[in-house]
């Protein structure tokens, strides 16, 4: 298993500037953009997993 994750953003997504977004939601919340994937993450896969 893993311990590291690298993402690709797709060119049609840039334009919605995710990469941006988390930085400038890291800074307000005191947060790396880490944690804030990883928690998105882990509530995505809470969610899914409930339909399964």
């Amino acid at each position: 298993m893993r311990d590291k994750l690298g993402i690709y953003v797709p060119r049609e997504k840039l334009k919605e500037r995710p990469l941006e977004r988390l930085a400038e939601l890291a800074r307000k919340q005191d947060r790396s953009v880490n944690y804030l994937v990883v928690q998105a993450i882990l509530e995505y896969l809470k969610r899914e997993e409930k339909k399964a």
